[in-house]
C-alpha cells in the first residue's frame, strides 16, 4: 500500500490546489471572513498618512507617528517579506434581552463586550501561520492584530476586504463593517487580490449622526474629538465642550457603525463565542460603574477590552455619563465620587454636579471647594458652580 501511495503521489500533487487557495480555504476554517492578499509595498495611503499624523488628528496617540521608516516599508518589519494575508473576523453580537432598569444607564461599543480580540485573533492567526509553513516550510511570518508597525486598514483595503468609507472604517459590501482586522505578513509570492470599488455614493449618515462633529471631512477623522478617543485613547481630561456629546458611551462608540445602510442591509450576528457581550455589559448601571474599587474593575473586566482604560478612565467615562443622562436621583452616588482617590474621577463628577445641578448638588460642590487640594480639581469645581450660578471664588 505505501508503495502504490507513493506511485501516485505525483499525481495527487498535480491536482492539488495553488498554495493561495490552500492558505484561504484554512483561513475560513479558521473563523475568518472575509480574506485577501495584498502585496507587501509602501502603503497606497501613506502620503495621506503622513499628512493625518501632521495635522494632528492622532491626538496624544503618540505611537502612531513611531516606527514610521517601518511602517512605511513591509520589508523593513520582515526582510524578505512578499505578502501580506490580511483577514477579518466578526464581532457584532448578537442581540440579547433588554436589560431592564430604572438606573440611568450606559454604552459600551460592541466590540469590547466581549473578550479581547487580540487575544482571540492572535492565537488563531499563530495557528494559521504554523498551517502555512507546514504546507511551506520555508516561509517566514510576522502576526499582527492591531499594535505593529502594519497600516493594516490600508493592506486591508488592497486585498479586497473592503473600502475605506466615510466614517474611515473598511466595509464590505456584503458583511458591512463589524469585523476586526489581522494579517499575517509573509516572505511568500502569493496571489494578489484586487480592490473593492467605493460604494459609498453621496451617504453621509455616518457624517451627520456623530455627535461630536468628529469628522472634518468625508474619509477624514479628528480623533481628538471622536468618542471611541476621548473614552479610551485620551487619558486625562474630557474637554468640557465635548463633553456633552458623549451622550451616554462609557467605552467606545458605535453610531457611525450602526446608521451605515451596509451594516444595516448587510451585517450578520456572529456565531464567534468569545465576543458575545458578557452579562451586565450590554446596558450597564452608571451608578454601578461609578462606585467599582479597583477589586471590582480587575474582576469584571479581566481579559476585556476595557482594561485598557483603567479604572480612572472608565469611571471619568461614568461620571460624564451621568451627567448628561442623569438626574436628581444620581446626585448622591456624583457626591460620592467627589470623594474618590483619583483626581481625574473627582473632576468629572464635579462636572456632572455642575450639569445636574440643585441645592444639594451645589452644596456638595461647596464643601469640597473648602477642602480639595487638586488644583485642576478644584478648577472643576468651581466652573461647576459657575455653571450653577454661585459666585465662588479659589481660596
Amino acid at each position: 500500500m505505501f508503495c502504490v501511495l507513493l506511485f501516485f503521489s505525483p499525481l495527487v500533487l498535480l491536482f492539488m490546489p495553488p498554495l493561495t487557495e490552500q492558505i484561504k480555504k484554512i483561513a475560513f476554517q479558521l473563523g475568518f471572513d472575509p480574506v485577501g492578499i495584498a502585496p507587501a509595498q509602501r502603503p497606497a495611503h501613506w502620503n495621506f498618512y503622513q499628512d493625518w499624523i501632521q495635522r494632528g488628528f492622532a491626538g496624544k496617540m503618540a505611537y502612531l507617528g513611531r516606527n514610521l521608516d517601518r511602517r512605511e516599508d513591509p520589508e523593513a518589519v520582515l526582510p524578505g517579506a512578499k505578502s501580506l494575508l490580511c483577514v477579518g473576523m466578526n464581532y457584532l453580537s448578537k442581540e440579547g434581552p433588554e436589560e431592564a432598569s430604572v438606573l440611568p444607564q450606559g454604552q459600551i461599543a460592541r466590540y469590547a463586550g466581549g473578550e479581547d480580540y487580540h487575544d482571540v485573533m492572535k492565537a488563531r492567526l499563530f495557528e494559521l501561520l504554523e498551517a502555512i509553513q507546514g504546507l511551506a516550510p520555508e516561509a517566514e511570518g510576522r502576526v499582527y492584530v492591531d499594535t505593529g508597525p502594519i497600516l493594516e486598514r490600508d493592506f486591508a483595503a488592497q486585498a479586497g476586504l473592503g473600502w475605506f468609507g466615510k466614517n474611515t472604517c473598511l466595509i464590505h459590501k456584503r458583511k458591512g463593517s463589524w469585523f476586526f482586522l489581522g494579517e499575517i505578513l509573509l516572505t511568500l509570492e502569493l496571489d494578489f487580490d484586487t480592490p473593492q470599488m467605493d460604494h459609498c455614493g453621496t451617504c453621509t449618515r455616518c457624517l451627520d449622526a456623530c455627535p461630536t462633529d468628529a469628522f472634518e471631512a468625508p474619509y477624514v477623522l479628528d480623533s481628538r474629538r471622536c468618542i471611541s478617543y476621548l473614552t479610551i485613547e485620551l487619558k486625562g481630561a474630557i474637554p468640557r465642550s465635548l463633553r456633552a456629546g458623549l451622550e451616554d458611551w462609557v467605552f467606545g462608540c458605535d453610531i457611525c457603525q450602526e446608521v451605515c445602510p451596509w451594516n444595516q442591509k448587510h451585517a450578520r450576528a456572529t456565531e464567534e463565542e468569545a465576543y458575545q457581550t458578557r452579562e451586565g455589559l450590554a446596558k450597564p448601571d452608571l451608578a454601578w460603574l461609578l462606585e467599582m474599587d479597583q477589586a471590582t474593575f480587575s474582576r469584571t473586566f479581566k481579559g476585556s477590552p476595557i482594561k485598557r482604560t483603567k479604572r480612572r478612565g472608565l469611571l471619568r467615562n461614568a461620571a460624564v455619563a451621568l451627567g448628561n443622562v442623569g438626574g436628581q436621583s444620581d446626585v448622591p452616588v456624583l457626591i460620592r465620587a467627589l470623594k474618590d482617590d483619583e483626581p481625574l474621577v473627582r473632576a468629572h463628577a464635579a462636572w456632572a454636579l455642575g450639569r445636574i445641578g440643585g441645592k444639594v448638588a451645589r452644596s456638595a460642590l461647596e464643601q469640597a471647594n473648602e477642602c480639595e487640594g487638586d488644583p485642576d480639581v478644584r478648577e472643576e469645581i468651581l466652573l461647576a458652580l459657575g455653571d450653577l450660578g454661585s459666585p465662588v471664588t479659589a481660596l
